[in-house]
């Protein structure tokens, strides 16, 4: 969900998915929508599968309903990644710890906090492109990414979690969704604590629908320290190929429960 370093590579020997010998990674087209073999994915750097194609939404949803993601900086061709091992949060696993606890209930208690699904979905996507990065100078959600992930939102696939204070957008993230699963892509915090309260009240409300994983992509000790673990490439699209075909409606979403006392029953079914 966070990623955070460089993914610059050289391009001196660009493989097409008809040319053989078959390694990775391959060059794509944009035609067909395809992806090969994701087992063929490169180790190092690890998980870089393919270079090409587009950023048109039928070529996304493919990419992510086959558990591969885009990933590349301004000045590269579009880079196509399938880590292994890859970094997932089983919403089950969420930890809150005492002082994450602490910050929610101070700040629900304060009339100008709330939290919000699809509300300023552009407005999370800039802020989370503007957060600064360890060891990244620049951002990989350019506006090709902007406007590609927009389409997304606009067709209820792409979603966004807003935390608010005084008016103001302070945190939040943004993925992917198709049928239960949710593929995280970014997060950001412009206060202590606001990219961890938009993950646990979408996380509430996750659970809520049914739903029973996040991808969270690469692995970062900050997701780490909310529960996340990482789990073979097999056992992940394993788990996808079932949560994909749940049935969920492509729509805009809302919170639909009280998810700060959703968070005591999630304690108490860890405890």
């Amino acid at each position: 969900m966070l990623k955070s370093h460089s993914n610059t590579i050289t391009f001196n020997e660009k493989q097409t998915m008809q040319s053989p010998p078959y390694q990775s990674p391959f060059w794509l087209e944009t035609t067909p929508v395809t992806f090969p073999p994701t087992h063929l994915a490169l180790s190092d750097p690890n998980g870089l599968l393919a270079i090409g194609g587009n950023l048109t939404p039928e070529w996304l949803l493919h990419a992510y309903s086959k558990g591969i993601f885009p990933w590349f900086n301004p000045e590269e061709p579009i880079l196509w990644w399938s880590p292994n091992p890859r970094s997932v949060l089983f919403l089950d696993d969420l930890k809150i710890k005492r002082s994450l606890r602490k910050t929610i209930q101070k700040w629900h208690k304060q009339p100008d906090f709330s939290v919000s699904l699809d509300q300023d979905f552009v407005g999370v996507m800039q802020a989370c492109s503007c957060a600064p990065r360890k060891d990244q100078a620049g951002t990989w959600i350019t506006p090709a990414m902007l406007t590609a992930y927009t389409k997304l939102h606009q067709s209820g696939h792409a979603h966004s979690v807003e935390v608010w204070q005084d008016g103001q957008l302070v945190g939040g993230l943004y993925g992917i969704a198709i049928g239960k699963m949710f593929f995280g892509e970014s997060m950001f915090s412009n206060v202590t604590d606001g990219s961890k309260v938009a993950l646990v009240a979408l996380s509430m409300q996750l659970k809520a629908w049914g739903f029973t994983l996040i991808d969270t992509q690469v692995e970062t000790p900050h997701l780490n320290t909310l529960g996340a673990s990482q789990i073979k490439r097999t056992e992940f699209e394993t788990l996808i190929d079932q949560q994909i075909n749940l049935s969920f409606p492509a729509q805009k979403w809302q919170l639909s429960i009280d998810w700060v006392q959703a968070i005591k029953t999630h304690l108490e079914q860890r405890s």
